[in-house]
């Protein structure tokens, strides 16, 4: 039996056992010439260091998912911080915003045919694109007010104070009531101003300002 023992161990030689992988554990460079006490106060500036930095990307990247999924609604909310409902690129036609505090209130692109802004305060609003035809706009406050572009035709303008407003681009206030409005530096192209200095007439009763005078009218 023995014989047949050492026969059959030489014929068949044992496998070696299998090791289990090592884990390799990150290891930062011992910083020379430092003391123990040294040495532990790096380590513990190093960890706080790491910490903070993954701490950051964290919020970084919390805020920027916040962001990506706000409600679309929101973005165009008010258009400033007075105003609480979507006014942008919509359509808005007869509605009445009379007597409203609409301050620097985002109405770009919107369709705003017969609405009705009497005495509203609109300083800073924006109404770039936007078609105010036959819209009422009558004893507004239109200072700073953007009407670049915008369809500003039929619309009663009358006593409306409309100091400092934008009226770049193709503009046009055909055909509206501009009795009592105040266009000081109000830029206006050539062909608008010599159309509306045909029509001026009155005088701005929160100004005082004659309307022929505040269009430069010859």
């Amino acid at each position: 039996m023995a014989i047949l023992n050492v026969s059959l161990s030489s014929k068949f030689p044992a496998k070696p056992l299998l090791s289990s992988p090592s884990l390799s554990v990150p290891s930062y460079p011992t910083p020379l010439g430092l003391k123990p006490k040294q040495q532990h106060e790096a380590y513990k500036n190093l960890t706080l260091s790491v910490g903070e930095s993954v701490s950051r990307a964290s919020l970084i990247a919390l805020l920027s998912a916040s962001l990506f999924f706000v409600d679309p609604a929101l973005a165009f909310k008010g258009g400033g911080p007075y105003g609480q409902e979507v006014t942008r690129g919509q359509d808005l036609s007869g509605k009445d915003f009379s007597g409203k505090t609409l301050i620097k209130q985002d109405f770009k692109t919107s369709i705003l045919r017969q609405s009705n802004f009497k005495g509203a305060k609109l300083i800073g609003a924006s109404f770039f694109d936007a078609d105010l035809t036959g819209a009422d706009l009558s004893d507004a406050d239109l200072r700073g007010a953007d009407f670049s572009l915008a369809n500003v035709t039929k619309v009663n303008l009358s006593n409306a104070n409309l100091e400092g407003a934008l009226a770049t681009g193709n503009t046009s206030f055909k055909g509206s009531n501009i009795t009592g409005a105040d266009f000081t530096d109000v830029p206006l192209r050539d062909d608008q101003r010599e159309y509306m200095c045909k029509v001026a007439d009155g005088v701005n009763p929160t100004t005082g300002n004659a309307t022929r005078e505040t269009l430069l009218c010859k």
